[in-house]
């Protein structure tokens, strides 16, 4: 069996390294280059140095996305995991049911991100609209919306992965937890909580990295609107990019600042989530 795979190793190997170079490493690199280059297409970039990335740092709409999708994402981060795991725990309890809740809970994810933000901007407007104003008439409106929206969208995903992470969690444990007088509290923070790390771990990068490149629901939901101050990170990139002319490479180095930053706190995270994990 050994010698069949080494023999066919590079039929497998090879097209799929060719279609990830192609799809990605390439245009990365090719992306990384013109964020440094003056450029409307990329035969006529002209190499500017640094020009775009101070350009950036500059700019007080860019800085704002950035202060907005930071308090965005840990709020959003926070409140997601929390009630998830709350929901898995409640639903991993021998009760009537629990597979259609989990179904229920999980169909949110399945809706198109563009679709999500209209459906709350309609739901939340109506409320508002008694009260004389709108969603995007306030900033403060504008980022709990996206807050609310993303919960309600994401809560179910990470609950799913809870749930099988509460349920690998061997019985013995608990048994013998019981069994030396444990409380349910307990139970919960000395024996539940560390064998979930795992879970825990793939929520959190999840969360993370889907509250940092959050663009549909913020494009659908309130556009940046009022004044670019609920613009988040990725829907200035796009603004910049695709609605200035002459700003692509401006563009181009706000998304390399914003591929840095994210990967960069993804890999922290990650780091220090696994280093907690126990073996079962």
């Amino acid at each position: 069996m050994q010698k069949t795979l080494k023999k066919y190793f590079a039929v497998f190997t090879v097209p799929t390294l060719l279609a990830f170079c192609l799809a990605f490493v390439v245009p990365f690199l090719m992306g990384l280059y013109l964020s440094f280059c003056n450029f409307t297409t990329v035969t006529n970039a002209k190499f500017v140095g640094f020009d775009n990335y101070i350009k950036a740092f500059a700019e007080p709409d860019f800085l704002n996305a950035m202060l907005f999708t930071v308090k965005f994402a840990v709020i959003a981060i926070v409140s997601i995991n929390i009630f998830a795991f709350a929901l898995s725990l409640l639903l991993t309890r021998k009760i009537k049911g629990t597979n259609l809740f989990r179904t229920v809970f999980f169909m949110p994810n399945l809706i198109g991100g563009i679709i999500l933000g209209y459906i709350w901007q309609s739901m939340i407007n109506a409320i508002l609209v008694k009260y004389e104003t709108t969603l995007v008439a306030n900033a403060t409106f504008g980022f709990w919306g996206l807050v609310v929206l993303m919960n309600w969208q994401m809560i179910g995903y990470m609950m799913i992965i809870y749930i099988a992470g509460l349920q690998n969690v061997p019985t013995d444990l608990i048994e013998a937890a019981e069994i030396d007088g444990a409380t349910g509290w307990q139970t919960l923070l000395k024996v539940k909580i560390p064998m979930v790390m795992p879970s825990i771990s793939i929520c959190l990068f999840l969360t993370l990295s889907n509250c940092f490149k959050l663009f549909d629901q913020n494009l659908a939901l309130t556009a940046g609107a009022p004044s670019k101050k609920t613009a988040m990170m990725a829907l200035d990139i796009y603004n910049t990019f695709y609605g200035r002319a002459g700003f692509e490479g401006v563009g181009q180095a706000k998304a390399v600042m914003f591929f840095i930053i994210v990967a960069t706190i993804a890999i922290t995270q990650l780091a220090a989530t696994r280093s907690k994990e126990v073996e079962q």
